[in-house]
């Protein structure tokens, strides 16, 4: 479920660049407006998330889709060694499949330069500030996804706050890094179109930021208070994590006694 939901993002975001950013396209010669451009494109994958994480699939996984917030999950104790291991193997093979049906798909037209295989690297103002860039946005995502995750009042909208901010990041923060906070997603643009620019910027900088907003997050408020790692537990889906979800029901309850 994993692998094939972080192929269906790539499918969707190759598929999105290509209409939205190569040259030949109808709706690229009718935007002639790079920002707008990268609004829609965030707008597209933002709804791309927020429909994985709410699908069946997404309800039973946990919707992770993301090597940096399973470790983070599995720093946090949510999650065994072995499943973790498992499900960050499935995020970098169901990645690079996306990006490879893609290319089988859509042939020349995925590695215009335009387009290059949806890659994200580093931009005009360089490794260093993509590198600050990617440690920010994913520091913020994931202290988002623990906030209203582990909120009973909040938790059913952690997918709908976490595509928003993804369409945001990609509206605005892409030009910076590419916008990927995903070490799975790039490596997957990477190794299919051969592109490896600045590829370590998004294998450490993604894990630190969203490792540091799990620290903070369990500092300020106690590990208890992580109940679960799914992003979204309102469901009747079985949870494979060390789930204590329950408690978050109690938790709040007793709050609203108190």
């Amino acid at each position: 479920m994993e692998a094939a939901g972080l192929g269906l993002f790539m499918i969707s975001a190759c598929s999105v660049v290509i209409v939205l950013e190569h040259p030949s396209s109808p709706l690229r010669q009718m935007i002639a407006t790079s920002l707008l451009r990268r609004l829609f494109i965030g707008i597209a994958m933002g709804l791309t998330a927020m429909a994985l994480i709410y699908s069946p699939w997404g309800k039973q996984s946990g919707a992770h889709l993301n090597p940096s917030t399973t470790l983070a999950f599995f720093r946090l104790g949510k999650i065994e060694p072995a499943d973790a291991t498992l499900y960050i193997l499935a995020q970098f093979v169901g990645a690079a499949s996306g990006v490879m049906l893609s290319k089988i798909v859509w042939g020349q037209a995925i590695t215009n330069p335009s387009v290059s295989y949806a890659a994200t690297v580093p931009g005009a103002t360089g490794s260093a500030a993509a590198f600050i860039a990617e440690l920010s946005i994913s520091f913020f995502l994931m202290t988002v996804v623990l906030r209203a995750s582990n909120s009973r009042r909040l938790n059913r909208f952690t997918g709908i706050l976490s595509g928003a901010m993804v369409a945001t990041y990609i509206a605005i923060e892409s030009p910076l890094s590419g916008m990927s906070m995903n070490p799975a997603r790039t490596f997957a643009s990477a190794a299919i179109g051969r592109i490896w620019n600045g590829l370590w910027i998004y294998f450490t900088a993604p894990p630190i930021g969203m490792l540091l907003a799990g620290e903070l997050y369990v500092r300020v408020r106690g590990p208890e208070k992580v109940f679960c790692a799914k992003l979204h537990h309102e469901n009747n889906k079985r949870c494979i994590f060390l789930c204590n979800y329950k408690a978050l029901s109690e938790h709040d309850s007793g709050k609203e006694r108190m």
